[in-house]
């Protein structure tokens, strides 16, 4: 059985491949590996949810949760300069790969790369959160994902998810309604939803 990429320490064979790829009109350079997520190209539910992401936010920094090699990180950095952003990551060979891919696309004074399984080394609280989260990992898995958001956002801050249908965006959605008291499918494409919620601040109920 194939070794899992949401994994703390990958024992994969290394194979590095290094690509350009277009993101939010930007010419990006990745090095990719063995035992991450995706290592060939940006996946597709990721570029939908970056091309979706309503970049209309409150201040403050903007949370990669799960980031992979670093893409969505990488490619917001690029059009948010004045922003800064954390990049949390269980699998620390793509959080490696992270650190690299932000000094390679001269983005690495706005990105810190934490190695953290879902929020646990993950400090503060975010104006954003944008997660594909690693469905192949479980069901318990995504939901600590969505359901931690809402200790991690500021008042208005926003948790931007992507799921196929068929891999539980309707649960998705239906928790995040319970959670927020409110969720958007901001976007459809190809199968994938990208689901949005605001966090209101806390109440005094």
């Amino acid at each position: 059985m194939p070794e899992h990429y949401y994994t703390a320490n990958p024992t994969t064979a290394h194979d590095e491949h290094t690509w350009t790829f277009d993101l939010l009109d930007h010419a990006l350079t990745f090095t990719t590996d063995a035992g991450v997520f995706s290592k060939g190209t940006v996946d597709y539910g990721t570029r939908a949810m970056l091309t979706a992401f309503n970049r209309d936010i409150p201040a403050g920094k903007i949370l990669d949760l799960g980031a992979g090699y670093g893409p969505v990180a990488i490619s917001l950095a690029k059009v948010l300069p004045e922003r800064e952003f954390i990049a949390a990551e269980i699998n620390t060979r793509a959080a490696e790969l992270v650190q690299r891919n932000a000094q390679r696309n001269h983005v690495d004074q706005q990105i810190t790369v934490v190695q953290s399984d879902r929020y646990e080394n993950v400090d503060g609280k975010f104006a954003a959160i944008l997660t594909n989260p690693p469905v192949r990992a479980g069901k318990q898995i995504v939901t600590d994902m969505i359901a931690g958001a809402i200790d991690h956002l500021v008042p208005e801050g926003t948790l931007t998810v992507v799921l196929q249908k068929k891999q539980g965006a309707p649960s998705a959605k239906k928790l995040m309604a319970e959670l927020f008291g409110n969720v958007q499918t901001i976007a459809k494409d190809k199968g994938y939803y990208i689901l949005e919620s605001t966090y209101a601040g806390s109440t005094n109920s």
